[in-house]
């Protein structure tokens, strides 16, 4: 090796960058490249907004999209989601034919209600329907030549040989007499509204009997003729009488109550001296069943 330089050694570096043709070496050098946006100083934060100062970006936030080239100009990112719209009840679609309907079904009544007069307030209604049953049977009924009428629709036709007691004032009283002029059998129809036919039954029996020896029966139902007849109860009797000469004399009877569904009740009382009942008993079913018709 040699101390001395090659002649044109320092021409042949390659590290050295050589001037090119007409560039002058003692030239200015190239002007240097822009600030980096990364060495930019932020600005604080608007103490007042809470938010980034006007014109500059969020104190470390991220920068978002805007039209300047880098971002200085950008806001802070919301930390709340927008609120969501809010949605109206939707009605299934199958209710609105049936809403549909109902209109319709309202329409047509209003429709009618004033083709007919409107609310009616002129017009008669008429009578109302009967709570109280009628006082007298509804089924027709013609009372037979020479029938008695007793009340509340009630007639009883009389066997011949029996005539009526003028001075009786409760209903209607037929009576038979003897040849010598005394009474042989009595037939008696009286009425009494508004009481139940036990005790009407009872208080004739216990007047029947009254002052004499008297055997009396059980109670019994019977079989209600007509259907405006609710309840039917019957009690026979034997009894001790005395005649006008103070003798005494063998009695039999019964009595009978037809309740009506009116709480109009019927008493029919027969009595007869014990020696003519067969013939008095003949003659009061035949007079008994006049005043079951009537009924």
């Amino acid at each position: 090796m040699s101390g001395k330089r090659d002649k044109g050694a320092g021409d042949s570096n390659p590290w050295v960058s050589k001037p090119g043709p007409g560039e002058d070496p003692a030239a200015a050098p190239a002007p240097a490249l822009p600030p980096s946006p990364w060495n930019l100083e932020v600005p604080p934060a608007d103490p007042a907004s809470g938010g980034p100062p006007p014109g500059g970006p969020a104190p470390g936030g991220p920068a978002t999209q805007t039209s300047s080239a880098w971002g200085d100009k950008v806001g802070p990112p919301s930390l709340r989601r927008p609120v969501p719209e809010k949605k109206r009840p939707k009605l299934p679609p199958v209710l609105l034919p049936i809403g549909a309907g109902l209109i319709v079904v309202v329409l047509v009544a209003v429709a009618l209600v004033l083709l007919s007069g409107g609310d009616g307030k002129g017009a008669d209604p008429g009578p109302g329907p009967s709570t109280t049953p009628s006082a007298t049977p509804t089924t027709p009924y013609t009372p037979p030549a020479g029938a008695i009428p007793v009340a509340h629709g009630v007639s009883v036709v009389p066997v011949p040989g029996w005539s009526v007691l003028e001075t009786e004032k409760q209903g209607k009283e037929l009576v038979t007499y003897a040849p010598n002029g005394e009474a042989r059998a009595f037939f008696w129809v009286r009425q009494k509204e508004n009481v139940t036919a036990k005790a009407y039954l009872l208080a004739i029996v216990e007047g029947e009997t009254e002052n004499e020896i008297a055997k009396l029966g059980d109670e019994r139902n019977l079989p209600c003729p007509k259907d405006v007849l609710e309840e039917c109860i019957a009690m026979s009797y034997t009894s001790t009488a005395k005649d006008k000469a103070g003798a005494d004399v063998a009695v039999q009877g019964y009595v009978e109550v037809y309740l009506r569904k009116d709480k109009v009740a019927t008493a029919v009382d027969f009595r007869t001296r014990t020696d003519f009942a067969p013939k008095a008993e003949a003659d009061a079913a035949q007079m008994k069943t006049s005043v079951l018709d009537s009924f």
